[in-house]
């Protein structure tokens, strides 16, 4: 069965499903856990630690078509959240639905507890493509985190979803440096455990930190990521996914 060629990137809740044969059903009938966002830091934390009792550490992609990158920015003035979900076809090598969504923010920063800032947008924007996919990539860390409940693991969780973290540094962990050839990797480990590995994406730029977030286990995490390169040392859907958040952030756009 064949994907045929669009006309054009579809963005929101453009009809994509006239030319785009959806893959795998939007939802899963499993229950998923539900929280409140506006929790204190104290009640986040505790969240987090009973959260990654119920993270998945395996699995595959039966057939990888779609990845869904998704990334997140704050407007000037740091009162919203601005997400964007980049649909990202394999094999068409291209960008084929993107969404922007904008959400106030209800959380302090506070180290470690990056996803109850971003989560709700990043949901939204997910939520928000037509186009089935079969596995997310966010720009942050999953298990490569002080209570194995990084961003990755938090969106993963809450939709049900294949997740991976992939991100630009390091938050936890030691890793020996991976050879400078693409496709090296080196594992990340905290207390005793690998969280992650340190993966080479391109000859001799620094390394992407890649964790599991749900639903999916370390090495396929890691062949995804290296199935996403383009050229650049961030694989395209996160790559794509910040550049639609930061036009939008120029731009005023989003809902």
């Amino acid at each position: 069965m064949e994907i045929q060629a669009a006309p054009k990137i579809l963005r929101g809740r453009a009809a994509a499903r006239r030319w785009y044969i959806p893959l795998v059903n939007r939802a899963s009938s499993n229950p998923t856990p539900r929280h409140s966002w506006r929790v204190t830091p104290a009640r986040a934390v505790e969240l987090q630690r009973r959260l990654a009792a119920t993270v998945v550490r395996t699995g595959r992609v039966a057939r990888l078509r779609v990845v869904a990158g998704a990334d997140a920015a704050f407007s000037a003035d740091g009162a919203c959240v601005i997400a964007g979900a980049a649909a990202w076809d394999v094999e068409a090598r291209r960008v084929v639905e993107e969404v922007v969504v904008r959400r106030r923010v209800t959380f302090p920063y506070v180290p470690g507890l990056l996803s109850f800032r971003e989560a709700p947008a990043l949901i939204a924007a997910l939520r928000g493509l037509h186009i089935a996919y079969d596995v997310i990539l966010l720009d942050g860390q999953g298990l490569a985190h002080p209570r194995r409940f990084g961003l990755a693991c938090h969106v993963g969780v809450l939709l049900n979803r294949p997740a991976i973290g992939c991100a630009k540094s390091l938050l936890v962990g030691e890793h020996a440096e991976p050879a400078r050839r693409a496709g090296s990797r080196r594992p990340l480990v905290h207390d005793g455990e690998v969280v992650g590995v340190a993966l080479r994406t391109r000859d001799g730029v620094k390394p992407v930190y890649v964790s599991v977030g749900h639903r999916i286990g370390l090495e396929e995490a890691v062949r995804v990521v290296l199935a996403c390169r383009s050229g650049f040392r961030l694989p395209a859907p996160t790559r794509l996914a910040d550049a639609l958040v930061n036009r939008a952030k120029r731009t005023g756009a989003g809902s």
